[in-house]
């Protein structure tokens, strides 16, 4: 059984303050199907099949014990990991459910992680199952799972949604069953749950463990902050791998006993079509869907009568596209912020004046407290900058085998890695990151990862890759090359390795920068400013030089 870093004293004090609820997803499952049972709970687009499929909170619960009957039968128990690597599809949901009905622990994982990321994440946490599609966006995840199987001893069970023979994912539904299932259990709201995967600045990911109750800490104020009911159908084409889809689609929209829609790969045309289709109130995704979104009202605004709210997060909402995108949608557009260990930590308010959309990324949302601070770790006032740190009710409970990760202080604060600004109403700007990450399209990329396996190519004598600011995903990756002497290096030899060492498409840089030489500290430090500065002045194309 995983171990999460909780301390007794924070268990009395979240619960004292009421901000931790004591609830456990399948309370809501049961509660709507007994409820509103012909009611829509989850809807999904299958970009593979062409299908819509459409459960009620009737179907679903049956699909989920039928499931976790078969969880229990392939011997998965407590406190165990089941990883899955599945799109925006409902099975999602029912695994994630299946998991929390038998008390298994939920490990996502991004569709677009190959073998390299697999065998790291799996191998850690000991996963007992494993479910992949059987193909997505034309990759052979099934063929991959079975290369992944002889270096995971731990991996017991591979299935395969939409497979054949043995390992199909539908064989794991099982019909009979006695009135009360042996194995069936309400997880405590303080055992981990989840186990979701976010890269560092360590050369590899980590690990991040939550509860319940971090988790329904964290969603209950935020529905409440946004107006958001049972009303509400809520879009998710975000992965529900990400903290993203999987906390404000799968488990905010259950809790409310709102309509789940789901979108599995990123159209924004067929977004506009299913928004008009379903009646689609309210979505949360990074900055770059927006923008697109926003492109296609304005062509079509009347397929987006139903749509009200759209939370932007993962980079800044720049002030023309705000403006743009609030008349073509006709909707609140709100900023937010936050991180796989904590949730959104800040977020807008809906009657918040244009000064705090466009400049700011929101404010605490009740049970979180922030501050910045100096290098020595003093608070400072507001308006200054400094290192962004959050504490609170949402905050994660540790890294998985690396507490000395956690980067959580005694006081219970911890550093987000960020730099950034807070005005005297509390609200945040972030400034920039001092964690060594680009977030491309909402999407972390793991730099030093990268850095660490092009070091290994022949040609390579010293590199650094940075952000390059691109107008639609926020940021590109920039790689900065220095050859060794009598050695060159094109784009397609940098991407040619990449794909050999097995690496995601996404994490790959976009441009190729070879230089004579790279700007260093007296000390011999790269100094990334400078070639973040260079960088600024560069269009997204494969080649170039400096």
């Amino acid at each position: 059984m995983l171990q999460p870093s909780l301390a007794p004293e924070r268990v009395h004090e979240m619960r004292r303050l009421g901000y931790w609820p004591d609830f456990v997803l399948t309370d809501f499952l049961d509660q709507w199907a007994s409820q509103a049972p012909d009611r829509v709970a989850v809807v999904d687009h299958n970009s593979v099949t062409g299908q819509r499929t459409a459960l009620t909170f009737r179907a679903l619960a049956d699909r989920v014990d039928r499931l976790a009957r078969g969880l229990l039968q392939l011997g998965i128990r407590r406190g165990e990991v089941i990883s899955f690597q599945l799109p925006n599809w409902w099975q999602f949901h029912a695994l994630h459910l299946a998991a929390l009905r038998i008390g298994a622990v939920t490990n996502p994982l991004m569709p677009i992680f190959r073998e390299r990321e697999l065998r790291f994440m799996l191998g850690l946490a000991e996963s007992r199952l494993l479910v992949v599609p059987r193909h997505f966006r034309g990759f052979d995840h099934a063929a991959m799972a079975e290369r992944l199987r002889p270096n995971l001893p731990a991996l017991r069970h591979v299935r395969v949604v939409g497979g054949e023979g043995d390992d199909a994912f539908e064989h794991l539904f099982v019909d009979a069953a006695p009135a009360t299932p042996d194995g069936f259990i309400r997880p405590d709201p303080n055992e981990v749950i989840q186990l979701l995967y976010t890269s560092g600045t360590t050369g590899e990911p980590k690990g991040a463990m939550h509860i319940s109750n971090t988790l329904f800490s964290n969603i209950i104020p935020y529905a409440e902050r946004l107006g958001l009911s049972g009303r509400d159908v809520v879009l998710m084409a975000s992965p529900m791998a990400h903290q993203t889809g999987f906390m404000y689609g799968l488990m905010m929209a259950l809790y409310l006993g709102a309509r789940n829609v789901l979108q599995d790969i990123w159209v924004p045309e067929q977004a506009a079509d299913i928004i008009e289709a379903e009646g689609a109130t309210f979505t949360m995704a990074s900055t770059p869907f927006l923008n697109d979104l926003t492109a296609v009202a304005q062509r079509r605004p009347a397929a987006f009568r139903s749509f009200r709210v759209f939370l932007a997060g993962g980079a800044p909402i720049p002030r023309v596209l705000a403006r743009r995108a609030t008349e073509a949608l006709g909707a609140s557009i709100v900023p937010g912020w936050g991180m796989t260990e904590n949730g959104a930590i800040c977020i807008g308010k809906l009657d918040d004046p244009p000064e705090k959309i466009f400049d700011t990324d929101g404010c605490p949302l009740p049970g979180i407290e922030i501050r910045v601070v100096d290098p020595n770790g003093a608070a400072l006032p507001a308006g200054e900058e400094g290192r962004l740190q959050a504490r609170g009710c949402s905050n994660f409970v540790g890294y998985l085998k690396r507490p000395e990760l956690n980067g959580t202080d005694a006081q219970g604060w911890f550093d987000t890695g960020d730099l950034a600004r807070i005005d005297a109403e509390g609200y945040v700007r972030i400034t920039g990151r001092s964690k060594d990450i680009i977030i491309r399209g909402g999407e972390n990329i793991p730099v030093v990862e990268i850095e660490q396996l092009l070091y290994r190519h022949p040609a390579v004598q010293e590199l650094a890759i940075v952000a390059m600011p691109d107008p639609r995903l926020g940021e590109r990756c920039c790689a900065f090359v220095v050859p060794k002497p009598d050695a060159s290096l094109d784009f397609g030899d940098m991407i040619r390795f990449l794909e050999d060492q097995h690496v995601a498409r996404s994490y790959m840089p976009e441009r190729l920068e070879v230089i004579a030489e790279m700007p260093k500290t007296p000390s011999g430090k790269i100094q990334k400013f400078r070639l973040r500065e260079a960088a600024r002045t560069l269009a997204a194309t494969p080649t170039g030089t400096a």
